[in-house]
């Protein structure tokens, strides 16, 4: 039987350290590391301690090492869309169907504090009931037909500032706020529309009156210049300006190449009278 050597003897125990020390490694590798994805932060729970410190910073996106008792609780802290269908009643007590969605993104330096007070179903235990009692609170100032005017932004604008204030106090930033599919009663629509076309009708019998005043006023101004050019031309036509324009006009037509007979002061006034123009 052969007697390991000194060097032997070394290398053996060298492989034997190695294995102790990197067997648990690899087997408790997942336990120590973890990688926050993109777009997310990182909670620490502390196993034998007091679990999530709210006020400790949020572990970033990347690869990071933990204690193997710890867990990791991971939050999206990007942009996120929520869309809830709301049926709410105005100022009048009639029932308005509406869709509204919200863009939102938790508080990145205040992940802490959400988790320890609200949780990680935050979207179900905080924004969804604020956006209904918001929406709830703000249209039943309005009246149904309100939300076909410019009053319509106004009652977004009242919408999103309400809610920012409530999601600001629950560590969520609201980034912006849009209604849509506002679906008003049937009866109610319906008036509307009869309304409007009545209202149509109305501007378009005032214009048809005013395009007939206007014409009106055309024609009378139009008469109007008619009457002072007669005017003037009666008063500045007189019978010797008349017998001369005579003169000229049988003088042109004697020298044209038509045959015709012409009568020395047979006309009216002394004009010459012309005959046989062919």
């Amino acid at each position: 039987m052969n007697i390991p050597t000194d060097e032997e003897k070394k290398r053996i125990r060298l492989i034997v350290i190695a294995t102790l020390v990197i067997l648990p490694v690899i087997l408790l590798w997942s336990s120590l590391t973890v990688t926050i994805q993109s777009g997310h932060g990182g909670l620490i729970f502390h196993t034998f301690g007091n679990g999530v410190n709210p006020e400790a910073p949020a572990m970033p996106s990347g690869f990071h090492i933990k204690a193997p008792w710890n867990k990791i609780y991971e939050y999206e802290v990007r942009q996120q869309e929520l869309f809830e269908n709301l049926e709410v009643l105005s100022s009048n007590l009639l029932k308005i169907k509406m869709d509204m969605t919200v863009f939102y993104q938790p508080v990145y330096d205040k992940l802490g504090y959400l988790e320890t007070e609200r949780g990680s179903r935050y979207k179900e235990k905080v924004i969804q009931p604020a956006m209904r009692s918001v929406a709830r609170e703000v249209i039943a100032q309005y009246l149904p037909e309100e939300f076909n005017t410019t009053k319509r932004e106004e009652i977004q604008l009242e919408i999103e500032t309400r809610l920012s204030e409530k999601l600001s106090n629950n560590y969520i930033q609201l980034n912006d706020v849009l209604i849509r599919n506002i679906e008003l009663p049937l009866t109610l629509e319906q008036a509307i529309e009869r309304k409007l076309q009545q209202e149509q009708e109305s501007l378009e019998y005032e214009f048809r009156i005013e395009k007939a005043s206007k014409e009106a006023d055309r024609k009378r101004i139009e008469a109007e210049g008619i009457r002072d050019f007669q005017n003037i031309v009666s008063q500045s036509i007189s019978d010797d300006l008349l017998q001369w324009k005579g003169i000229e006009a049988t003088t042109e037509l004697a020298s044209s190449n038509n045959a015709k007979v012409v009568v020395i002061g047979s006309g009216d006034n002394g004009l010459p009278l012309i005959l046989g123009g062919n």
